[in-house]
């Protein structure tokens, strides 16, 4: 045995050794992106039905129309097709996803948030429901194809909780899945929200079981989709509602109970921390034992037998894979300094036009050429492989092969870097370089990009 700080070669009997290859020690990183998306093309979900909603399911997919350019363009096919999708994430240097829904489930309305298709009749929840678990046994597949290099979200309903956990149950059992994707109930929504007791069964088995909750983004209420400006608001308030399940569970005493217990925030910057940070004042003069009798009125015991701030919890028990216009290097700054590396990963956002792919070798550059090396493999695959259970000894010989050489990474990005990309400067999000597919309104469906 030898110090690996020292010289990396060693001797026994005149015979040189070398130091095993790992994921910390190659000269390329090994790439986990924790945030992509994927789901099976809309008729192939029948196989995963029970044969007594078939009848039924031909009746909805004759009807479904998309409105989302990525289900129905040429390139649709980037969701379900597997070798395709792993030649694309190999030219993005990307050797493992983690799989966030796209398509839409059986027996589902025209959208592709859930929370937009919360069931309000038994009837609508029984459809919705088995839509889900198709849905989810079609991961399970998915993942089987390439298991070194996939980890899926599972998908539920929170109207019926002993559902919620018995699909837990045997997600974990799979081993494909790394967590439960689970957003925000809508204010005003018949489903509870996330603050109330009757969740705690969740909180409970995926505590037990090592299963991190994942939030996407955050949720818009429903509203009239008749309006102009419906659509756009539909998106900011989604964006506006990111922390919201964070302080329900916060104050629900959640992370109080469960310290082992990870949530994820997908496409969610240092914003969420900033909003615990800021309640951590009002937490404080809310206590009993604090000098303000207003607060206190707002108070209770849920308050009292809180042991950490807000922003405490954040720190420790909240992870943040950034993504899409959360992912720039003034934001990883930020979050290094405020929440440490440890809780930082990263995402391409594949195949989303606003994500990084087919581009992502500009994007490492871009983000982490002056971050110290351990700490961006940290950031691009150790923390990602912590959360959702990946075999980093298993993506070397992958990394090896398609992963982005840490010396290129370093090298600074350049004007010719950005003059020699292939699509023409994105200007969804402030970085320079070519964002995704950049699918525009009409665009042939020959299309390739």
């Amino acid at each position: 045995m030898f110090d690996r700080l020292g010289d990396d070669r060693g001797s026994v009997d005149g015979r040189a050794l070398s130091v095993q290859e790992t994921w910390d020690n190659i000269d390329r990183y090994v790439v986990i992106s924790a945030d992509t998306h994927g789901g099976a093309d809309l008729r192939e979900y029948k196989q995963y039905l029970p044969s007594r909603w078939h009848d039924e399911f031909d009746a909805w997919a004759d009807a479904y129309v998309s409105p989302w350019d990525d289900f129905v363009h040429a390139t649709a096919s980037r969701n379900w097709d597997s070798d395709l999708r792993l030649q694309e994430l190999d030219d993005d240097g990307v050797a493992a996803e983690v799989l966030i829904a796209n398509t839409i489930p059986p027996f589902f309305p025209t959208s592709a948030l859930l929370v937009v298709g919360l069931p309000k009749t038994p009837d609508e929840y029984e459809h919705r429901w088995a839509g889900l678990q198709a849905h989810n046994r079609w991961q399970a597949d998915f993942v089987s194809r390439a298991p070194k290099r996939r980890r899926a979200l599972l998908q539920v309903l929170p109207n019926r909780v002993e559902d919620t956990v018995a699909e837990i149950r045997w997600a974990k059992e799979t081993n494909a899945f790394g967590g439960l994707l689970l957003n925000q109930v809508p204010a005003g929504n018949d489903v509870e929200p996330f603050f109330h007791s009757r969740y705690e069964p969740i909180w409970q088995a995926c505590a037990e079981l090592d299963f991190p909750v994942v939030q996407h983004n955050g949720t818009a209420p429903e509203m009239p989709m008749d309006q102009p400006a419906s659509i756009t608001l539909a998106l900011l308030k989604n964006f506006a509602s990111c922390g919201d399940m964070l302080v329900d569970m916060i104050f629900a005493g959640v992370f109080e109970r469960y310290p082992e217990l990870k949530l994820v925030a997908t496409e969610a910057g240092v914003a969420l921390l900033f909003a615990a940070q800021a309640i951590d004042s009002y937490t404080a003069a809310m206590k009993a034992d604090a000098p303000n009798r207003t607060m206190g009125l707002f108070g209770g015991p849920h308050v009292d037998q809180l042991s950490l701030p807000p922003s405490g919890y954040v720190k420790r028990q909240v992870y943040f894979a950034c993504s899409a216009h959360t992912a720039t290097p003034e934001i990883y700054q930020d979050m290094r300094d405020e929440i440490g590396v440890d809780h930082l990963m990263w995402g391409s956002d594949y195949p989303h036009e606003e994500g990084t792919a087919p581009q992502s070798h500009l994007a490492y550059k871009w983000l982490f050429a002056p971050v110290p090396e351990a700490d961006v493999r940290k950031i691009l695959a150790g923390n990602a492989a912590e959360v959702y259970g990946f075999d980093l000894d298993a993506l070397v010989p992958i990394a090896k092969r398609v992963g982005p050489r840490v010396a290129d990474v370093h090298t600074p990005l350049t004007a010719a870097d950005v003059a020699a990309t292939p699509n023409p400067i994105g200007e969804f999000v402030e970085r320079p370089f070519a964002g995704g597919a950049l699918l525009d309104r009409g665009r042939p469906a020959t299309s390739s990009f």
